[in-house]
């Protein structure tokens, strides 16, 4: 299968904005194991501004754009340099690509895109891709990283979607304001009343919330490709998931 994981910044990185090690070391190990079994797999990472904060010992998520293009690039180094390290211990290569709005929205861009990963993926190696925070701006932003997987999958022609965060997926009410809500195991199509269920808070140090995961399920299905909210404490539920174990939360894909 080729498979789009997006991991947001709350799987991580602590509170603090510094990085979760045993999260990553984790992810990364599942990850490669996954790539040594067959499975072509796109890295889609939230955390550079997270890290950043983390790095400049900021007291939290800056709400200036110069401060958060300012953590964004301090971040990105350590992301990368973590993923490179940690991928690098199982033989695998990886490569960077940091897209902005603009290069989503424009068709050659999202064409180059489409022949990149295409390529890095013939090759063998693990692309990561992240928002331009350090250059993106509200104008050209893609705006979060849900958002971002979806469109990275439809550009690599993916089979799967992951999105991997700090929740199970999605509940019938807020989970954490109504101990009685259920997790919906599978959803069909994203109606109005499935729209309705989403809440709109993300973490303190990031950007996404169910709201941008509905859209991004919805820009899936538009494209035939299935989608899966699950939690990511525990990489490990990768392995469950590819073998059809029912977790979090399956958003079908259109025909």
């Amino acid at each position: 299968m080729r498979i789009v994981i997006k991991v947001g910044t709350s799987t991580l990185t602590h509170s603090t904005g510094r990085v979760n090690i045993r999260r990553i070391t984790a992810l990364c190990r599942v990850l490669s194991d996954l790539k040594n079994a067959g499975h072509e797999l796109v890295l889609v990472s939230s955390g550079a501004i997270g890290m950043g904060v983390g790095k400049l010992s900021l007291p939290g998520r800056p709400s200036d754009m110069p401060t958060k293009q300012a953590a964004a690039a301090v971040g990105q180094c350590e992301l990368m340099y973590t993923y490179d390290k940690l991928f690098g211990e199982y033989n695998h290569v990886v490569a960077q690509l940091l897209l902005t709005g603009s290069d989503v929205e424009d068709p050659e861009r999202l064409h180059n895109i489409h022949n990149t990963l295409g390529r890095l993926l013939q090759l063998g190696a693990l692309p990561i891709v992240n928002e331009n925070d350090t250059v993106a701006t509200q104008e050209i932003a893609v705006g979060d990283n849900d958002t971002l997987a979806a469109i990275v999958a439809t550009a690599a022609s993916a089979d799967l979607l992951v999105l991997l965060s700090d929740i199970d997926g999605l509940y019938t009410a807020d989970p954490h304001t109504h101990p009685d809500a259920q997790l919906i195991p599978v959803v069909e199509a994203v109606t109005p009343e499935i729209e309705v269920l989403a809440g709109c808070a993300g973490t303190k140090l990031g950007t996404g919330g169910m709201v941008t995961k509905l859209g991004a399920a919805k820009r899936c299905a538009a494209a035939g490709i299935d989608m899966i909210i699950a939690n990511g404490a525990d990489p490990e539920i990768l392995y469950r998931l590819l073998d059809g174990e029912s977790f979090g939360t399956l958003f079908k894909g259109g025909n």
